[in-house]
């Protein structure tokens, strides 16, 4: 079993709120618009950490983390994209990407609306945790936590962070 803690859109801004729903997983993924690399740094250090860049990522973040991540967690493939779109209105060559990659789970951040769907015409979870950060026109900053066990996705849940701007 691998706990997760999935989140977006941080622009630069990171609390300890965050930190604390991080520190019980086993991994962290970061989907995007992280807005200062910098932040990262506060994250639990014992946990592995998977990362994308967003359009608002600088040429440092674009060096160090890629724009796509593919990868396997017990026989589940799981992709990361910033901007996908969403079920069924996904962006330009995210359909194509999904089948291509045989994508189970498809990771996106970029609107701030937190939003689990499945997408039953391609077989592949839909999830954007929305944002953890406090610009955007988001009105509650939010993560997502859940289990990965025998290729399933299990007790996800949906953490309240509070009202952006406070």
């Amino acid at each position: 079993m691998v706990k997760v803690a999935l989140i977006s859109d941080s622009h630069g801004y990171m609390d300890e709120q965050i930190i604390r729903h991080c520190s019980d997983v086993d991994e962290i993924w970061h989907a995007g618009d992280i807005g200062n690399i910098q932040i990262l740094k506060e994250l639990p250090k014992n946990v592995i950490l998977r990362v994308i860049t967003g359009n608002i990522d600088d040429q440092d973040a674009r060096m160090i983390y890629p724009e796509f991540l593919s990868f396997s967690i017990e026989g589940l493939t799981i992709g990361l994209l910033h901007i996908a779109g969403k079920p069924p209105r996904y962006a330009k060559g995210v359909k194509q990407l999904i089948q291509r990659e045989g994508l189970q789970v498809l990771v996106c951040g970029h609107s701030h609306i937190c939003k689990v769907e499945f997408d039953s015409t391609l077989q592949c979870l839909y999830m954007n945790p929305g944002a953890i950060g406090q610009q955007g026109f988001h009105q509650i900053r939010t993560l997502l936590k859940f289990e990965i066990q025998g290729g399933k996705i299990q007790h996800l849940r949906v953490v309240e962070l509070g009202k952006r701007g406070r």
